[in-house]
């Protein structure tokens, strides 16, 4: 049997865990001296409720190779084939830690790990991809070459509404000296090559808005999209992007998912922005 495990890097609709048969393995989530499963011992809100109450932001790590193994074991059954999607690895350890597990359980699974080389809601599209693909009868080998395609083409664009979480978690190239200068400016970030990056920056929301859409056009063009609003604690904002998308962008299939933990605690609420990559034929 085919399992398709992600992490809690993912971000996807409700019911499509369920709907396509996914398990993710959670981040570590700490606070103090606490430390919380992401998705299992903390929701989103409860992540938020936490920042507003302690006043600090929670750090991420990835699951241990041990963590992998024993997660494995759980979901998979001996002799199954387990296609293992993993937030690019540029900016966590998480693939890393797969690895290793895979390795160890060599003679148990048939376990491939696989570098998104994006995160968000490029992982949970492409978890959604491969298990359609795989109903309607593809090989593994096929799927690793669509996901190929997709590393290769998906462009993630995000805008920040708030730069506090930013200047505190760092996570962001070239974004501290532009904060250090720019107190009202709203920081434009793509992530170019595996590593989330400051292109550019507007001065209000809805300029930012429009920018976000321009990078994704003058990128495809007129070709069918697969794309993902996303946003943290701002589904109002992302409703809006949608609108605004849905007239510029040749838009195949559209979701709209929230930001997971771990992208909201380096980037803050109020991050909206857009994941998409053309749709497959």
């Amino acid at each position: 049997m085919l399992r398709i495990v992600t992490d809690s890097t993912a971000d996807m609709p409700p019911g499509w865990e369920q709907e396509y048969e996914l398990q993710v393995v959670p981040l570590n989530i700490h606070l103090d001296e606490k430390t919380y499963l992401q998705g299992v011992e903390l929701s989103n809100e409860d992540f938020y409720r936490l920042v507003e109450q302690s006043g600090k932001i929670p750090t991420t790590s990835q699951p241990t190779p041990y963590q992998f193994k024993e997660f494995y074991r759980r979901i998979a059954h001996r002799g199954d084939t387990i296609l293992s999607l993993h937030v690019t690895s540029k900016l966590s350890g998480t693939y890393d830690s797969a690895v290793s597990a895979a390795r160890e359980l060599q003679a148990e699974y048939r376990i491939l790990p696989f570098d998104s080389g994006c995160g968000s809601a490029g992982l949970g599209m492409m978890c959604r991809e491969a298990r359609v693909m795989e109903r309607a009868g593809a090989t593994v080998e096929r799927i690793l070459e669509r996901w190929e395609q997709i590393r290769q083409q998906v462009q993630i664009v995000l805008t920040l509404d708030k730069l506090d979480y930013a200047r505190k978690s760092g996570r962001v190239g070239t974004l501290q000296a532009a904060l250090a200068s720019a107190l009202n400016v709203k920081p434009i970030v793509e992530l170019q090559q595996g590593i989330l990056e400051m292109t550019e920056r507007a001065r209000t929301r809805t300029k930012a808005f429009g920018r976000v859409l321009d990078l994704v056009h003058n990128r495809f063009l007129h070709q069918p999209l697969d794309l993902a609003v996303v946003h943290a604690r701002d589904p109002e904002a992302a409703q809006i992007l949608e609108q605004k998308a849905r007239p510029l962008l040749n838009i195949h299939d559209l979701i709209m998912t929230e930001l997971s933990i771990s992208v909201a605690a380096n980037l803050g609420p109020g991050t909206v922005g857009v994941v998409a990559y053309p749709a497959g034929a």
